[in-house]
């Protein structure tokens, strides 16, 4: 039994193919989005690759809004339908499901390494089954997960990053940049999500908007002003995740996952330090094991999940 999986976004296209339940490494390939026109001319291409095996059932993992059995992507002009890619494919089962749900589906394989648990609580694992996938990268949004005594793993859709800032976030954040420069920051996303990231160094610095890798590497470089943008923001990150630590109770972990969130695992004590600021309920933050998601083929893995 031969299984189609993808993790596909606005640059690249991961494939593979699981046999037998498990996924082959082998199998693996990446395309770059310029050099196709759409996703289904990247299925024809690595299924011609892999020899044009029986596909059993496929899951494509898209980094975008996904309707039922359509979906697009957010920075590409690519659409998918799984009645297409059934078709191309051969699968009698296609599941479409965001990205972001992928990472959700794979937490519970997540151990070791791959889970890079950066706080595990004193007094132990609390385990209520419920986990929670913060992603800081293109945008912000977060995916709350549930698995049951069973094994069955439940991933629930959310748009956190169109919620509003939470006052335990913008009052800091118009302390650091001022009443009239924080106001114009309504979003979550506008503030956590990599263009967030870059425009709260402008507002601080006082300099041109730049890129967000622009800021991480400044910092690496030792340049003050970035390094001090990077310390706020991974405070206000550690505000934010506490807000999401009351309202979803991941006692089995809270994984942080994108390139600017990962950022802030090199800046982990000032991020711990504010997400277990506030006396407010603290037990409940006090017990969530903190992780950050490495792998880079960990939705891969959660697609396998969803679809089986």
């Amino acid at each position: 039994m031969a299984i189609l999986l993808a993790d596909v976004g606005g640059t690249n296209a991961r494939m593979a193919l699981a046999c037998e339940g498990v996924l082959a490494p082998r199998t693996i390939t990446r395309f770059r989005g310029d050099d196709y026109a759409s996703f289904d001319a990247v299925v024809m291409a690595y299924l011609a690759q892999q020899g044009s095996p029986q596909i059993d059932a496929a899951c494509i993992a898209v980094a975008g809004p996904v309707w039922g059995d359509e979906a697009r992507l957010t920075n590409r002009d690519w659409s998918f339908s799984a009645a297409r890619l059934g078709a191309l494919s051969g699968a009698p089962r296609v599941r479409l499901i965001n990205d972001l749900m992928a990472l959700g589906y794979a937490t519970p394989a997540l151990d070791g390494a791959a889970a890079g648990f950066l706080r595990v609580p004193a007094q132990g694992a609390l385990s209520n089954g419920q986990r929670l996938v913060v992603n800081a990268g293109t945008g912000f949004n977060v995916c709350a997960v549930k698995v049951s005594p069973e094994g069955g793993i439940a991933c629930l859709a959310a748009e956190e990053g169109h919620t509003r800032l939470p006052v335990s976030v913008a009052r800091p954040l118009a302390e650091a940049l001022g009443q009239g420069a924080a106001s114009g920051i309504g979003s979550v996303e506008e503030l956590f999500a990599g263009r967030g990231l870059a425009r709260l160094h402008a507002l601080r610095s006082r300099m041109p908007q730049g890129r967000p890798e622009e800021v991480v590497a400044a910092a690496a470089r030792h340049d003050g002003e970035a390094e001090e943008t990077l310390r706020l923001y991974a405070r206000l990150l550690g505000l934010l995740c506490r807000e999401l630590a009351l309202r979803f109770m991941p006692m089995d972990g809270m994984f942080l996952a994108g390139s600017v969130a990962r950022s802030c695992t090199e800046r982990f004590e000032i991020f711990e330090r504010a997400f277990l600021s506030d006396p407010l309920m603290a037990a409940i933050p006090q017990a969530v094991p903190i992780g950050v998601i490495r792998d880079d083929m960990a939705a891969l893995h959660g697609c396998l999940a969803a679809i089986r």
